[in-house]
């Protein structure tokens, strides 16, 4: 298979010519090889990966090791596309040299750049740019704060909340991340911070008014086993067709009518 590096000029220059961009968060070579093929602007392994995959109640579990093996198999199976990793959670956090390590390991599996929650953590962030690493940011509901915030809530229904996100937005943009996921903000507060910033800011909730989408691919399925978000529309129900094939599977060894002449040597 032939494998060209890709980077993220092309996202950046879909907001110059005011295209809409869209992203998909995915965790491995089947999807990211079929969404690679189909055109999506760009993959995000996200850190999701723990309560999609690995059955966590929460993101917080999840280590580097289990994101660096998610990213292996993404990043083999998107040749063209774009493919930002999640930090997880204290991976960044800790001090710039350990930030600068664990983002580059992503880099050394053939990531384009990596995404980090919050506005916190500024210091650590500018020394992975500095490093000569793309960093997209992302605030409004940050799943790794989920103990500090008491669960996950939508941002800016509450007035007070609009100045301290739009200053998270302008941070993040000044010390140098190429563009800032927005998740679960009311789309007025989302239409402020378009406006106040210029890099690109993709949507997961968070309404239309901004440079793209970005979905986890799970809900784009149907394989979020009866967890719904509000903002998530479902394209396909594979749960169900799982199930089916797997049941009817079943069904035929028990009955011995599999494997029959045409799948034997």
């Amino acid at each position: 298979m032939e494998y060209s590096p890709t980077t993220i000029r092309n996202l950046l220059k879909k907001k110059e010519d005011n295209e809409l961009v869209v992203g998909i968060t995915a965790y491995n070579y089947s999807i990211a090889r079929i969404a690679d093929e189909i055109g999506i602007d760009w993959i995000l392994v996200g850190d999701s990966v723990g309560m999609c995959e690995m059955g966590y109640p929460t993101t917080i579990p999840v280590t580097m090791e289990d994101m660096l093996t998610f990213t292996k198999g993404v990043v083999r199976g998107a040749t063209k596309t774009p493919v930002i990793a999640d930090m997880p959670f204290l991976s960044f956090q800790t001090s710039p040299e350990e930030a600068i390590k664990n983002a580059g390991k992503f880099m050394q599996l053939g990531a384009s750049g990596v995404k980090l929650e919050g506005a916190k953590n500024i210091r650590n962030i500018e020394a992975i740019i500095h490093a000569g690493i793309p960093v997209m940011g992302h605030i409004g509901l940050n799943p790794q704060y989920y103990f500090q915030t008491g669960g996950y809530r939508v941002t800016g229904k509450k007035k007070k909340e609009w100045e301290e996100t739009i200053q998270s937005a302008k941070i993040l943009e000044n010390c140098g991340v190429f563009s800032i996921i927005l998740e679960s903000i009311v789309p007025e507060l989302t239409r402020e911070i378009r406006r106040e910033i210029s890099i690109p800011v993709y949507g997961i909730g968070a309404g239309k008014d901004v440079d793209g989408q970005i979905l986890v691919v799970n809900d784009v399925l149907g394989l979020s086993f009866g967890f719904k978000p509000k903002f998530a529309k479902q394209y396909a129900n594979l749960e169900k067709i799982i199930h089916n094939a797997l049941s009817q599977y079943k069904k035929e060894v028990e009955e011995g009518k599999f494997p029959d002449s045409e799948h034997t040597y």
